[in-house]
């Protein structure tokens, strides 16, 4: 059964996810898409083959089954409630924005709405949740990005860290996930993910490196469990047009999506 999808935000994200379902992939159909900017909006749309709605960002959720969120995390509400509140599936790809509203997730209990959170440019979810089923001491996340992909961090500005006169690898944040989503809300997706997957956003421990000509965004997961040890490091390339994400996360968007409608599904 062919399902809708709207989109929230035509950035580095949207615009690129966007672009993959205009390819019309078997079972998914883009009906509808908002952007800040609406006559940018229209010209990347104009070369669409099935070119969607361009519609206000509370009217998304009345168009679509599904609500895909590639907003800035400051309309992040905008966005999620009136999906919730009709009881839509939400899949939000500024996760980090979702650990300091998790009344949104009781809501969502509340109308039968669904929060799908995507893997991200992250690796190792399924075997996450697989050990956090059993005891577990810890897990930890250390992200490693040029400094000009930490530029624009809250923390940053409250610490008075100029990303422009790094010159050697720094560790700029270390604390748990709850605190690194409030001060990176821009550039810590993947450790929020990893913390709603596995021991909680408290327990997570998070370390951010600002590391001159790096030309990969690196993500390194430790976690110490009584199923298994777990190492894990994938290197995501950043997106031209926003450094602070990654390729790999429209597409690993697009899977989550695809894992909806399939009749074969891969993994948790």
């Amino acid at each position: 059964m062919e399902k809708t999808v709207a989109i929230a935000g035509l950035g580095a994200i949207g615009l690129e996810l966007a672009r993959l379902l205009d390819a019309q992939p078997e079972g998914l159909r883009l009906v509808a898409v908002s952007a800040r900017d609406s006559a940018k909006a229209e010209a990347n749309l104009a070369g669409f083959a099935h070119r969607p709605k361009l519609v206000p960002l509370a009217a998304l959720a009345d168009e679509a089954e599904i609500v895909v969120e590639c907003a800035p995390a400051a309309v992040f509400e905008e966005v999620a409630r009136p999906a919730i509140a009709r009881s839509r599936l939400f899949v939000p790809a500024s996760v980090g924005a979702l650990l300091p509203r998790m009344h949104l997730v009781e809501e969502a209990r509340r109308t039968g709405a669904r929060i799908l959170v995507p893997t991200g440019a992250l690796l190792g979810l399924d075997a996450i949740r697989a050990v956090a089923e059993g005891p577990v001491e810890s897990v930890t996340i250390e992200t490693r990005k040029p400094p000009r992909g930490l530029e624009g961090a809250p923390y940053l500005a409250e610490k008075g860290l100029d990303m422009g006169a790094v010159t050697e690898p720094t560790l700029v944040f270390k604390g748990n996930a709850l605190e690194a989503a409030r001060g990176f809300p821009a550039n810590v997706n993947v450790a929020a993910a990893l913390a709603l997957a596995g021991i909680g956003p408290e327990r997570t421990t998070v370390e951010i490196w600002a590391v001159p000509g790096l030309p990969r965004n690196t993500h390194t997961i430790h976690a110490e469990a009584g199923a298994a040890r777990l190492t894990m490091t994938v290197e995501g390339v950043p997106s031209e047009t926003n450094p602070r994400t990654g390729k790999l996360t429209p597409l690993s968007i697009l899977a989550l999506l695809r894992g909806l409608v399939s009749t074969l599904k891969v993994g948790s």
